[in-house]
């Protein structure tokens, strides 16, 4: 094969993989509702993360949590945060789609799933995609 062939086959892997990726995240929006009753909130009172973790991943404790705790101070009582262990918790992380740790979801006062972070988020993006969404 040459290598226009190969180029070629290699972004049509990345656009595939991309809209896999945009698929399953507007199917989590769709289950939303339920996905919020499975850890008792049917409709959230604040601005609300949910964020799961396991105790053996060390960006969680290094650079997630930190961040994550950041912005509760900077947030105070305008943000409710729900940690959730995803190995203890298999049945949920499988459910809400967590495929790896961190994995951070943020959802409106209506429970409207804003924004789904793979992996580490800075408390900058957190604060950028919250600050978004209330001026919109």
């Amino acid at each position: 094969m040459d290598i226009f062939t190969r180029t070629f086959i290699a972004i049509s892997i990345l656009f595939i993989g991309w809209g896999i990726y945009q698929i399953h995240n507007r199917a989590l929006k769709l289950r939303t509702p339920s996905l919020l009753a499975d850890i008792g909130l049917s409709r959230p009172s604040s601005l609300t993360l949910v964020y799961f973790t396991t105790p053996t991943c060390i960006p969680c404790k290094t650079v997630q949590r930190p961040a994550i705790e950041k912005l509760r101070q900077q947030m105070g009582s305008e943000i409710k945060i729900i940690e959730i262990n995803a190995a203890e918790r298999t049945d949920l992380a499988s459910r809400w789609g967590v495929m790896s740790v961190p994995t951070i979801f943020i959802f409106d006062l209506k429970g409207d799933l804003l924004h789904i972070n793979h992996g580490v988020t800075r408390v900058e993006k957190l604060l950028t995609q919250i600050q978004n969404n209330k001026t919109a």
